[in-house]
């Protein structure tokens, strides 16, 4: 038998078909929507249709206030179509409670219109306001608008005949507010049979509720059982064919074959439709219905069908939001509603695992996404193979998998076992190593983000680890992030507020102890000394991207201050600047940093860049081709901290610098009489490269004049100045021109 087209109208058979349409009053309709071109579309969609041979007539409103002032002397309507956003997002809705509540408009039916499907009402609307339909105005088409209007209108007729006359209305409309709660179609099932039994007082026992297609595979086409009571309820997600019992099963089947309630001597089958589900439900009723309970069945079906749609959906829609579309697993809500559960039944026994793959970045970049998807998915089965039974398994990242269970295998020896093997993807065979970090649930009370949040803690303290790869969270961990959150909250405001200030340093040269130049450095000040020293908040700033802003504020401030001290006899011939790897990272750095020596009237000459040793090896490639076009500029470049770092001849021989710079901790050793080895060792080797030296924090005449003999050109530290601010140093550098004044 050839299934009808869902857009075909429906044509309800009337037992009289002969009765003239002059003599039956028209269908009232409500129009409520702020678009005037729809309301011309609905009178040309409905013009000359006739239901049940009455003619429609409708009524326009073109806002939800229109419509109140309306409703207050009329309050007839049989159906009201109602644009859901108008003045505003929930204008629509709102205007639906007062229809229900303040006007007591209980038996009109209402069919809701959207062009924004994003203001969609939630199931609780539904249920609270006993809303008819809702559709998008993009699929409601001349047929479907007929078609939604035709079971409007049917239910409308339905509901009012049996209002007069029959006390089981008030039970339908409760029943199918029940099931509108349903959230699973198991629920859903098992809350119809339900309502069916007390509807017409059978027993609950030998009753079924079949769908088309199996609650797993949308593609299988044969009737499965969604529910069933008392002996069947074991054959829940069986095929229908399970029930060894041809009654049954041929009932369901002609059911569904003819799409039309069964009404027999001893049976009901009701025919559920809702979008394009299809669904049965078989009660043997042991004698025929009567006229009353057949209208109240016809009723509760006609009812139930738009509910029957709308939990598939939100089956649908809820798997959709809960699960990871590729590997099938949980996502991370779904995962994190998980440990809000496990946090509440506190389980002292179970930890909270993210287990990450580490460089699955390179298996994307060097052999394509799609086997890094395959790898992503045969991680997910291995785990599920070795853990489903006894754990939640979930994919809580891109390459992250969260795990919640037992510690006695979520723990590092045994995820190591599970990881040890290679994992077959297509032609390949990829090894993969972990890095995981746990949250053991010793007292439970937390929210599930708050552990999902403390396991990623420790999996990135796992991350820094050389010798480790897993770390279990301690509540130190915790209050140190917090600690390193507020300090960069801080800095920020202060940073604002411009109440951040950059000092000086002078720097000497060693053979006629003139000034060559000045270093800026960043200072953070408050009213009882320094909020935090350099060494804490500037790698915060560097950690929160906000050093890219202070970078360029600081290196202005320098260029500032050097112009203003050229007036002076010995200023200095230079500013040195200290750049960050984030500042590196940045694509504008070499435009901003010329802007702004165009803008502050700074020679190129005059600017000196320091960079550490450390970010020159970190990213060689973006390094190298910022300094070089750095130095093409005209800027000296300068290595920070020389001698700390793991930098090679060869590495250091392709970077395009002016100046090595000596680090205290070997100037340090000159006073402590080891005889300054390293800092020896780093003159000779800037002399073979044709560098110049300076040695930072030089506090004695002793290691000046070691420096100065072994050819160091230049010195900073206390034994000549401590870092100032602006006025300061100008007051001192006066002084030193003028030690007389």
């Amino acid at each position: 038998m050839t299934e009808p087209h869902q857009d075909e109208v429906l044509e309800w058979l009337e037992e009289d078909e002969h009765v003239a349409e002059t003599d039956i009053q028209a269908w009232p309709i409500l129009v409520v929507d702020d678009d005037e071109a729809v309301h011309a579309a609905t009178r040309l969609a409905l013009h000359g249709i006739t239901i049940q041979h009455r003619k429609l007539e409708l009524t326009h409103a073109s806002s939800a206030a229109e419509a109140r002032a309306l409703l207050e002397t009329q309050r007839h309507f049989a159906v009201i179509l109602l644009d859901v956003v108008m003045e505003s997002g929930q204008a629509g809705l709102e205007l639906v409670g007062d229809i229900r509540k303040q006007y007591g408009m209980t038996e009109c039916r209402i069919i809701l219109r959207t062009g924004q499907p994003g203001y969609a009402p939630e199931i609780a609307v539904f249920n609270e306001y006993d809303i008819n339909d809702y559709r998008t105005k993009s699929e409601l088409t001349r047929t479907r608008l007929i078609t939604a209007i035709t079971s409007a209108l049917r239910s409308y007729d339905q509901i009012r005949t049996i209002a007069e006359n029959r006390r089981g209305l008030e039970l339908i409309v409760n029943a199918v507010a029940d099931l509108m709660e349903k959230h699973a179609l198991t629920q859903f099932a098992e809350g119809v049979l339900t309502q069916m039994t007390s509807l017409l007082k059978l027993p609950l026992d030998g009753i079924v509720c079949a769908q088309r297609g199996s609650p797993l595979n949308n593609e299988d086409d044969r009737l499965y059982i969604v529910g069933a009571a008392g002996r069947l309820a074991h054959l829940i997600t069986s095929p229908v064919e399970a029930l060894h019992e041809p009654q049954i099963e041929d009932a369901i089947c002609r059911c569904m074959t003819q799409q039309a309630h069964l009404f027999e001597a001893e049976t009901t089958t009701l025919f559920l439709r809702g979008g394009n589900q299809e669904a049965a439900v078989y009660l043997h009723t042991g004698s025929a219905l009567s006229e009353q309970d057949r209208q109240l069945v016809e009723v509760f079906a006609a009812n139930i069908s738009a509910c029957f749609g709308n939990v598939k959906q939100v089956e649908m829609l809820n798997y959709v939001a809960y699960h990871d579309a590729l590997t099938r697993l949980a996502n991370r809500s779904c995962f994190i509603l998980w440990l809000d559960i496990a946090s509440r039944e506190n389980r002292p026994g179970e930890v909270v695992c993210l287990v990450d793959l580490d460089h699955f970045a390179d298996v994307n970049d060097g052999l394509g996404h799609d086997v890094g998807n395959a790898l992503l998915v045969a991680v997910a089965d291995r785990l599920e193979e070795h853990l489903g039974s006894s754990c939640r398994l979930a994919r809580a990242g891109a390459d992250i998998f969260g795990l919640l269970g037992p510690e006695a295998l979520l723990n590092p020896a045994n995820l190591e076992r599970i990881f040890s093997q290679p994992f077959a993807v297509g032609e390949h065979h990829l090894p993969v190593s972990i890095t995981s970090g746990y949250c053991r649930m010793l007292e439970g009370g937390e929210s599930g983000f708050t552990l999902l949040k403390r396991a990623n803690i420790a999996l990135n303290r796992a991350k820094k680890h050389y010798h480790e790869n897993h770390e279990y969270f301690m509540a130190d961990m915790e209050d140190n992030t917090r600690w390193r959150l507020e300090v960069i909250r801080h800095l920020r405001h202060d940073f604002q507020l411009k109440k951040l200030q950059v000092w000086y340093q002078p720097q000497i040269d060693l053979g006629s102890n003139r000034i060559v130049g000045m270093e800026a450095l960043l200072r953070w000040p408050g009213e009882s000394g320094f909020i935090q020293p350099p060494s804490v908040f500037i790698p915060l700033a560097e950690y929160s991207g906000l050093i890219v802003e202070i970078g360029e504020w600081v290196l202005a401030e320098a260029a500032d201050a050097w112009r203003s001290l050229q007036d002076l006899n010995g200023a200095p011939q230079r500013v040195a600047v200290n750049v960050s790897m984030p500042q590196f990272r940045n694509r504008l750095l070499i435009d901003r940093i010329a802007d702004i020596l165009g803008s502050h009237r700074l020679p190129p000459t005059a600017l000196e860049l320091e960079i550490t040793e450390s970010i020159a090896m970190d990213e060689p490639k973006v390094v190298i081709s910022a300094l070089g076009a750095l130095k093409e500029l005209g800027v000296r470049i300068s290595i920070d901290d020389f001698g700390t770092g793991f930098s090679s001849l060869g590495q250091l021989r392709a970077l395009p610098i002016n100046c090595l710079k000596i680090d205290q901790s070997f100037v340090r050793e000159i006073a402590d009489g080891r005889g300054g080895m390293y800092a020896e060792t780093i003159v000779a080797l800037a002399a073979k490269l044709g560098l110049t030296t300076i040695a930072e924090g030089v506090e004695t005449t002793e290691q000046a004049g070691f420096l100065r003999g072994l050819g160091c050109d230049e010195a900073q530290g206390y034994l000549y100045a401590k870092p100032m601010p602006l006025p300061a140093f100008r007051e001192w550098l006066q002084q030193r021109n003028n030690p007389a004044r």
